[in-house]
């Protein structure tokens, strides 16, 4: 009996597995490659089997991420990707989604700390001391989020954590790796961007109400690009001691593209939870007031809504490409606002009825500033589809490990979850002889 793997190297049965204690797999297995003495036989492990197959499967998956990279960053939309899921898109989405994973590990979240909402390490330990080390990229900005919500004098009694106006929120890094570079096919930008932390940006998403992208308040021109108050607050304020993020960002894009001229980039902007809205505002601005900047994607995880139909539109005639993970069963990605734009065109189709009275609401509300759109191309996933989940609760959908996890497990729209295909490879691992 053979086994083959998709690999270029055979593999040959030839002893049967002795006797192991239980949940542990082992057989004996022949090879034979180029190199091998004639006649030489390397017992080896199941595990080490797999991790040679999965080896020549990324070893595959290379050629193919630096010829296809534009369309894995949306150049068609993720058109033909997402379901089924693409096994090298699926690969990018958890890699990126990494980066956000590094900005929450160098945060520091212990109130009593005296770097309570700073980062952890420094720069040029940051990734290697997170779950992203040895990615081949280096971190060259930190960046701060400000609050511009005023504190009143009573605040002073309270404990120092909770007047704590700018924090440390996440990073740029660049490829700098010639391997991952090659691997890639071009030199890419990441911004990695956390979610929700501290006490006044907990008060800057009860900030729900749409604004100007300039920060004017709400005029008679309502058709105009508008975005949540809290999140703009939080990008465009500054202090005596933090740049806003809006100029760090702009400074720092504005002095690595004139650093890498020359050479083909990407910018990717990541972020989960309130880093995903601020990571779609960052792609607002950086095409609004970059000229010639290079091709700019997002991929977002567990973002809430953001901003009307209007910033939508202006996003999609920048050409600006957004893929949002959403996970049904994530409470945030259906707020803020009570009703949201999409499909328009379909509910005409499927329901006049229900087209007219969608009509008439969007009439009443129109004024109230809550009018919000979903912007992007959506990944839908669900938490009930996952085997891994021992409990579905409002912390859990939304973690971003929870996301990561369901990436990783999601097949299709009708074969939601790949648990099952490992779960008959290792029961195959199981059969006590092959001949």
């Amino acid at each position: 009996m053979r086994l083959t793997f998709n690999s270029p190297f055979p593999f040959k049965a030839t002893v049967a597995p002795p006797q192991q204690p239980p949940c542990h797999w082992c057989c004996a297995i022949s090879y034979r490659t180029s190199k091998s003495a004639e006649g030489a036989r390397a017992p080896i492990k199941w595990e080490t089997l797999l991790d040679e197959y999965e080896e020549g499967q990324r070893t595959m998956r290379r050629s193919r991420l630096s010829k296809r990279w534009v369309e894995y960053h949306g150049a068609k939309n993720w058109e033909g990707l997402l379901d089924p899921l693409d096994d090298d898109l699926r690969g990018e989405i958890i890699r990126y989604g990494s980066f956000v994973e590094a900005a929450y590990q160098s945060f520091d979240f212990d109130p009593s700390s005296p770097t309570y909402a700073k980062c952890r390490h420094t720069k040029s330990r940051m990734l290697e001391c997170s779950s992203v080390h040895g990615c081949g990229y280096e971190v060259t900005k930190n960046l701060h989020a400000t609050s511009s919500i005023p504190l009143p004098r009573w605040i002073e009694r309270m404990p120092s954590w909770m007047q704590v106006k700018s924090s440390w929120i996440g990073y740029v890094a660049v490829c700098n790796d010639e391997k991952e570079i090659s691997r890639l096919g071009r030199r890419d930008i990441v911004i990695a961007l956390r979610g929700t932390a501290t006490c006044l940006e907990w008060l800057e998403n009860l900030r729900a109400n749409l604004t100007h992208c300039r920060g004017e308040n709400l005029t008679k021109q309502i058709d105009e690009p508008m975005v949540e108050a809290g999140v703009l607050s939080l990008y465009t304020s500054g202090t005596s001691t933090h740049q806003s993020l809006q100029e760090s960002l702009q400074q720092e894009i504005l002095r690595l593209l004139k650093l890498y001229r020359n050479e083909q980039l990407s910018l990717t902007i990541t972020g989960h939870s309130l880093g995903a809205s601020l990571a779609i505002l960052a792609a607002y601005d950086i095409k609004t007031t970059i000229k010639h900047s290079p091709h700019l994607s997002v991929i977002s995880f567990g973002g809430p809504r953001v901003g009307n139909r209007s910033f939508r539109q202006h996003l999609e005639q920048q050409g600006t490409k957004i893929l949002r993970i959403v996970n049904s069963d994530d409470l945030v990605t259906k707020v803020p606002g009570f009703f949201v734009e999409d499909h328009h065109g379909m509910v005409h189709e499927q329901n006049a009825r229900a087209s007219r009275l969608i009509d008439w609401v969007q009439k009443r509300v129109k004024d109230s500033r809550w009018v919000y759109a979903n912007i992007g191309h959506e990944l839908r996933l669900s938490s009930r589809d996952s085997l891994q989940l021992n409990s579905i609760n409002v912390a859990t959908c939304h973690d971003l490990k929870t996301y990561l996890d369901l990436v990783n497990g999601f097949v299709s729209s009708s074969c939601p979850f790949r648990a099952g295909a490992r779960r008959m490879l290792k029961k195959a691992t199981t059969i006590p002889s092959m001949k």
